[in-house]
């Protein structure tokens, strides 16, 4: 197992959170899915340079972005969307891309059980095909009933990769699994040969660390199925907007480069644009926890 980290969390230059993120230990960085921001060569350059390499992306399902939509059309633009995300991990010479299939914040359905099923499973072969000629493994991610009515624990993921194809994997996320699953450790036992990632919060959403999850059984039970991948570190702290707020100046309040959809996106999740400070004690916090847990 080795160390990575997401970085749509902060939206920064990308030198600046790969420096940061060598610093600190991390061996790899799963990349922001908005595969029109970068240049593939000049980031690949960028990891090179820093002792770092691509593990992979994830999928921001915003706005219209729907694998399962009624609208054919909207199926049609989102595998687009989730097949340029594929070539991206390809191009940065990355491995997988975590994919959640319906748009995040999206609580209500379209259709029926039978129709979404129906069009997600297509959507995801011909993304399956791609990602197969690519050599980039998907993995199919569960998120909490909050922020998708669809695919919410592990055996859900496991029933619709088996669907699309054997070579397509689950990716496990331990902050919704501590929501939806009844028995974590157990899941993760469930997912053993189709686990291909692997995201890490604690349980309220902080660094690894500043919360109450047991990270050394979580790390012994990845071992114990054979994972090998990396441990992507996902915080996604909550805003607090009351006089007890434990963390002053955690929010940058006049950020710059960041998008409206890309603040939406962090707002939805109840947090806000970080502070430099308040996110690299994060980045921090996370990696000690971690870190010697995968080495020992």
């Amino acid at each position: 197992m080795h160390l990575a980290i997401h970085n749509w969390m902060k939206i920064e230059p990308i030198d600046v959170t790969v420096r940061r993120l060598a610093g600190y230990g991390y061996e790899s960085l799963e990349i922001q899915g908005e595969p029109y921001k970068y240049d593939t060569k000049a980031v690949r350059k960028l990891l090179d340079d820093h002792g770092v390499r691509c593990w992979g992306t994830v999928t921001l399902m915003l706005e219209d972005r729907n694998l399962l939509a009624q609208s054919e059309e909207q199926r049609a633009a989102s595998i687009r969307y989730v097949n340029d995300c594929v070539t991206m991990v390809m191009e940065l010479g990355g491995s997988v891309i975590s994919l959640v299939p319906g748009t995040v914040g999206k609580i209500t359905p379209d259709s029926t059980p039978d129709n979404e099923w129906a069009w997600c499973v297509d959507a995801l072969k011909e993304i399956y095909d791609h990602a197969q000629r690519c050599s980039v493994r998907i993995g199919l991610e569960p998120i909490n009933r909050f922020e998708t009515y669809f695919i919410n624990r592990g055996a859900q993921a496991l029933a619709l990769a088996e669907a699309v194809g054997p070579d397509c994997g689950v990716c496990l996320d331990i902050f919704h699994m501590n929501i939806e699953e009844d028995d974590p450790m157990q899941a993760i036992r469930d997912a053993a040969g189709r686990l291909v990632n692997f995201h890490v919060a604690d349980n309220n959403r902080m660094a690894c660390g500043m919360g109450t999850l047991d990270w050394k059984e979580i790390v012994s039970t990845l071992r114990s199925v054979g994972y090998d991948g990396a441990l992507s570190v996902e915080f996604c702290p909550p805003l607090d907007r009351t006089p007890a707020n434990r963390f002053l100046d955690s929010v940058d309040t006049n950020p710059e480069g960041i998008s409206e959809s890309e603040r939406k996106f962090l707002e939805d999740h109840g947090s806000s644009v970080f502070s430099t400070a308040f996110y690299e004690m994060h980045v921090r916090r996370s990696a000690e926890t971690l870190l010697p847990l995968i080495r020992s």
